[in-house]
């Protein structure tokens, strides 16, 4: 469960991270880094993919800076996972209200 969340902060399950992170449904991983800073792109997402969600929330920064490569989009649609695409303000909060319902993984961009 995220906490709380601000320009460049998150903190899940009383654990305060400064970098993007993936939030799995078993682990934080704090160390994702995109192959280009401001395009999320299917190579940024394998691991994602493995896991299986049912949805995926993308926090795309706090300006909404970071783009989604259409191809991301196509191969989520053509595996069944709902893609939710919203600056990380409103995305943490989302991804809040569906992760205990079901399966979700979360990718948020914590700056721009």
């Amino acid at each position: 469960m995220i906490e709380a969340c601000s320009f460049g902060r998150i903190v899940i399950d009383a654990h305060a991270y400064t970098s993007d992170v993936i939030i799995y449904p078993d682990r934080v991983d704090d160390r994702w880094w995109r192959a280009e800073g401001h395009l999320l792109q299917l190579s940024d997402i394998q691991e994602i993919l493995d896991a299986e969600p049912v949805a995926l929330v993308v926090g795309t920064g706090y300006s909404g800076c970071m783009h989604i490569d259409p191809a991301v989009e196509r191969e989520l649609k053509n595996r069944g996972i709902e893609l939710i695409a919203l600056p990380t303000g409103e995305a943490w909060k989302i991804y809040n209200d569906l992760q205990a319902a079901r399966r979700t993984v979360a990718a948020l961009h914590l700056t721009c």
